[in-house]
């Protein structure tokens, strides 16, 4: 059993940054692929980025690239989200989750483990 709890939303100024954190318990941390979701009001939900559970390989959605990075930190059981050049259509509740394998989790279907969200607003 992984539990996920998603930090550092908030409100931001287009152009700014921020960091998310999700912490996970659970011994087994390390041996899932982890990623980020996110949701706009009124739309669905999204994928956001991922990585392998060594670290090793990344992947992000088109409207991310280059401006978000994904990382984690296995002694420490947490997965980050580092927001670069916000843009008032990246506001969303932003979700982390935990799966396999790896491309599963890329596509949404092969998520177990799913947090409850951060809310980030970015303001024009």
């Amino acid at each position: 059993q992984v539990q996920l709890v998603e930090s550092g939303g908030g409100l931001v100024q287009a152009g700014g940054s921020l960091r998310l954190s999700c912490a996970a318990s659970g011994r087994t941390f390390s041996t899932y692929a982890m990623g980020w979701f996110r949701q706009a009001p009124g739309k669905e939900r999204e994928f956001v980025a991922a990585i392998t559970w060594t670290g090793s390989s990344t992947d992000y959605a088109d409207s991310v690239k280059g401006r978000f990075t994904i990382s984690r930190d296995n002694a420490k059981n947490t997965v980050y989200l580092q927001m670069n050049s916000l843009k008032p259509e990246d506001t969303a509740v932003y979700c982390c989750a935990a799966g396999n394998p790896y491309s599963a989790v890329v596509y949404g279907y092969g998520v177990a483990y799913w947090g409850k969200g951060t809310l980030v607003t970015v303001s024009s």
